[in-house]
């Protein structure tokens, strides 16, 4: 048996809606600029030929009810509500008409983003990793699973910032659906269980300031929320 020269980190979960075991997440995809109006506040066009990606460590990860500090090295903490998707099956290159059979369940989540970082390694043509792989970066809510929650399309996504609507869209707006993103992430990964899936953001993204309190709802699911708390 192999003996580790420091303690190994508690694995990433979430609860399950309804049962008494965990979801364990391996990976965590998200999906740039999937909302057309997103894409056009911040300047920008959407790329219809395929979806593009970034990460965040699961070990960055924040339940639901966490509060966080305002992170460091940033004047401007952004919020950016988002439909996560969960794996449950192994996919490889998988069709679009064949994607949903691999998905155990959603969840609501923010992706929370140094803007500041983020502009300025654009502007330089750099990577943006520092931006949106930060500790507690990605929040995320009790994962219902997709018995439960039929299929993506009509319901409402939206983000109330201290009791105050700031986004609000349908997950029908999403310029790339559910199977078109899983049948194209299988062509770069071997997908399964434990991948979680952000699918981007709407329009209304904006700061957060310590003492601030995020509600994030997608109709039919569990809400996230974030109390942000003093600057580190």
């Amino acid at each position: 048996m192999t003996q580790l020269q420091f303690p190994a980190p508690a694995p990433a979960t979430l609860p399950i809606r309804g049962s008494a075991k965990s979801y364990a997440v391996a990976r965590i995809f998200c999906v740039g600029r999937n909302y057309a109006d997103h894409a056009a506040e911040f300047g920008n066009q959407v790329d219809r030929d395929a979806p593009f990606y970034f990460t965040k460590c699961p070990v960055h990860m924040a339940r639901s009810g966490a509060t966080v500090p305002y992170p460091p090295a940033t004047a401007n903490y952004h919020h950016e509500m988002e439909f996560a998707v969960a794996l449950g099956t192994p996919v490889f290159r998988v069709a679009e008409d064949a994607a949903m059979a691999a998905v155990f369940g959603y969840a609501t989540a923010l992706d929370m983003t140094r803007r500041d970082l983020q502009a300025r390694a654009k502007e330089a043509r750099k990577p943006w990793d520092i931006s949106k792989d930060f500790e507690k970066g990605a929040i995320l809510g009790a994962i219902t699973p997709a018995t439960e929650f039929g299929k993506p399309g009509p319901q409402a996504i939206s983000l109330l910032l201290n009791g105050e609507p700031v986004q609000r869209a349908h997950l029908s707006d999403m310029v790339w659906p559910v199977p078109a993103i899983i049948a194209h992430l299988s062509t770069l990964y071997h997908l399964g269980p434990g991948d979680l899936i952000l699918t981007g953001t709407p329009a209304g993204v904006g700061p957060v300031r310590p003492g601030d309190r995020l509600v994030g709802e997608v109709d039919g699911l569990a809400p996230v929320e974030l109390t942000v708390g003093p600057q580190e």
